[in-house]
């Protein structure tokens, strides 16, 4: 989540989708995911987009600026005929838009490496990162409250930043489950284990490195990463 202004925060995730994009990071995503269609919630200039169409999925895509909405379709210039898009807010759906929602009749919700401009989430210097962590826990919360009113998903996939030492990567997947299912999916009908936690080291220079394990003094080997969790419907 970085820039003050929507222009900020789009222009840091074009450069920073496209680093993804091109490392093979969303490729990696979609390809965790079934199904064929896929409510997108959080589509940021479309990079997450592009890697679901390319796999074969229908998509609805869904954000709250209209500039992120004009960003992916640009990018899908080409080959996005089942792509549909919502200008919505989750948090506070408007009865056409929960109808549009409905009627696309998705078995997959995905939000993916979530970002917002700062005074949306109230992001201040110096605050450390908490009201970050909070807006992320909420607009989570709510994606999940979502997926389980809608009686056709089945699948829900949560990916987003994070740093881990990695030689710890796979107690950090029990870890995560466990985040997801106390505080995301806490009396939802989906389910989740360290099966379907994964992680991902992430790309970087070598001075983000060093600035990173910086501010991690106690954990050696920390590294970005993503982490990734699916989540299934309960039976």
């Amino acid at each position: 989540m970085s820039g003050a202004t929507v222009g900020e925060f789009l222009g840091y995730w074009q450069g920073e989708g496209a680093i993804y994009a091109r490392h093979g990071d969303y490729e990696w995503m979609a390809s965790q995911i079934s199904g064929k269609r896929v409510l997108e919630v959080g589509c940021g200039p479309g990079f997450g987009t592009q890697a679901l169409v390319a796999r074969g999925f229908a998509v609805l895509a869904i954000d709250t600026l209209p500039e992120c909405l004009a960003a992916t379709r640009a990018r899908l210039s080409v080959g996005a005929n089942d792509v549909a898009f919502i200008e919505a807010d989750v948090a506070a759906l408007e009865h056409g838009q929960r109808d549009a929602i409905m009627e696309f009749v998705p078995d997959t919700v995905v939000c993916w490496l979530m970002g917002a401009p700062a005074g949306t989430t109230g992001a201040l210097a110096g605050a450390g990162g908490l009201a970050v962590v909070a807006y992320r826990e909420a607009v989570h919360r709510r994606v999940a409250e979502l997926a389980a009113e809608l009686p056709t998903v089945r699948v829900l996939h949560f990916v987003d930043r994070t740093a881990i030492a990695w030689q710890a990567k796979d107690i950090g997947r029990d870890t995560l489950a466990r985040y997801h299912l106390d505080k995301t999916l806490r009396g939802l009908p989906f389910v989740a284990g360290r099966d379907g936690a994964r992680y991902r080291k992430l790309e970087g220079s070598a001075q983000e490195l060093a600035q990173l394990r910086r501010a991690y003094p106690s954990q050696s080997g920390v590294v970005p990463t993503l982490a990734s969790l699916v989540a299934e419907r309960k039976n």
